[in-house]
């Protein structure tokens, strides 16, 4: 199983953004998709999830109301739309994949088995 991310790139403050994760193969059919994102010296956290099947979705209190999770089960392809970027915004943000964790334990990193390869993302004000 491999991960694809992509779109990041530099944006002014208030800006908006958009990337994309596919995942090559879908090999559970419960696979939870998350975003996850890493600015310099601090810990990965949690951006947002989705279920591919049912498509359930989960936010960080950070971006609720500027963020949005999408999916294109056709393609395997999760989306994330960024709006009113900030400048605490930027990071790194990786994309990742499971098919048997929980909802509770969504927001959880070491939770998800699969990763890409990360797309940085920097917000200037």
């Amino acid at each position: 199983v491999q991960l694809q991310a992509s779109g990041g790139g530099p944006a002014q403050a208030g800006g908006s953004l958009k990337l994309s994760c596919a995942l090559s193969e879908r090999t559970f059919r419960r696979t939870v998709m998350g975003w996850f994102r890493q600015a310099p010296g601090k810990e990965r956290e949690f951006v947002a999830a989705i279920s591919l099947s049912d498509g359930t979705k989960d936010y960080a209190d950070s971006v609720k109301g500027r963020f949005t999770i999408s999916r294109d089960t056709a393609k395997n392809t999760v989306y994330l739309q960024m709006n009113s970027l900030k400048p605490d915004d930027t990071a790194v943000y990786y994309c990742a994949a499971d098919g048997t964790i929980i909802r509770s334990s969504w927001a959880r990193p070491e939770q998800y088995d699969y990763w890409g390869q990360g797309t940085e993302v920097t917000v200037s004000s």
